[in-house]
């Protein structure tokens, strides 16, 4: 099986027309280097943090044996560890990809996509299929934690200014916070991305409002999920010292797939939590 070894984004087939493959074509799939990203961050050798990009694809089918269609809900984890992301379009593509092929089961299809994603992704790839009626594995969820949208926060910041983020007081606390107010924008199409951020951590106290204007300053950002995700666990690492940090981020679903990238520097799982958005 060949794979597109490109990792420039910029030869990604994001923003341009594509033919839909007709037949299984695991080439479809595009890895970008995380490094080139993390460059800017300052980050080489072993990372601070650990995690995954937790993606949920709502638009899986293939044939069974007698012909019969088949349809899925998948969940796919990426470890951040993995040399390469998957650019969503191609995975799309791929995905798409299977719909007229014939599976003996659910089974060898999963076996198949995990094979795949983990090739092209340069690090081991979990999959599993759900099926599409199961409650428990769909419900609607919210975070544990304080909303700080409500804050009458005067703003005129929406580029992206890390100088935003400060401190109230040097008190050590733990605390859970998130926002609905997350929107960056591709970097390749400039289409924007919304999601909902999570924030976990143990440290000296942070300034709430600035929280708040420094997670709205990605309004004109450009980066993909996953690097926008690694950005803001730095930029709070660096700028207020937390001893344990953990940042989550949950973002709306485009094409069929939805990616909610988590890093921390201080847990090593992450429930796959869907919120009201997704």
């Amino acid at each position: 099986m060949s794979y597109n070894k490109s990792t420039n984004a910029l030869n990604s087939p994001l923003g341009k027309s594509v033919d839909y493959s007709v037949g299984y074509q695991a080439s479809l799939l595009f890895p970008i280097a995380r490094q080139e990203k993390r460059d800017e961050l300052g980050l080489s050798g072993k990372m601070p943090f650990c995690g995954e990009d937790i993606w949920n694809a709502y638009e899986i089918s293939w044939l069974s044996t007698l012909g019969l269609p088949q349809v899925a809900i998948a969940e796919f984890r990426f470890p951040s560890t993995s040399t390469n992301i998957v650019e969503s379009k191609s995975l799309k593509l791929y995905l798409n990809s299977l719909n007229q092929s014939v599976f003996d089961n659910g089974s060898s299809i999963q076996k198949l996509i995990s094979n795949d994603l983990s090739e092209s992704a340069g690090g081991d790839v979990e999959v599993v299929l759900k099926a599409v009626d199961s409650k428990v594995d769909h419900v609607i969820q919210s975070f544990n934690a304080k909303c700080i949208d409500t804050i009458n926060a005067k703003v005129d910041q929406y580029e992206y200014d890390v100088s935003l983020l400060e401190l109230e007081s040097n008190d050590i606390i733990s605390e859970n916070l998130c926002s609905h107010l997350l929107k960056s924008n591709c970097l390749i199409t400039n289409q924007p991305d919304w999601a909902s951020i999570f924030i976990q951590y143990k440290g000296a106290k942070i300034k709430h409002e600035s929280l708040l204007k420094y997670i709205i300053s990605f309004r004109t950002h450009n980066e993909f999920h996953e690097q926008c995700v690694e950005r803001i666990f730095m930029d709070i690492l660096k700028c207020c010292g937390p001893q344990k940090l953990t940042v989550y981020a949950r973002y709306t679903r485009r094409g069929g797939l939805d990616i909610n990238p988590w890093r921390s520097n201080n847990i090593h799982s992450m429930d796959n939590v869907r919120l009201s958005r997704q």
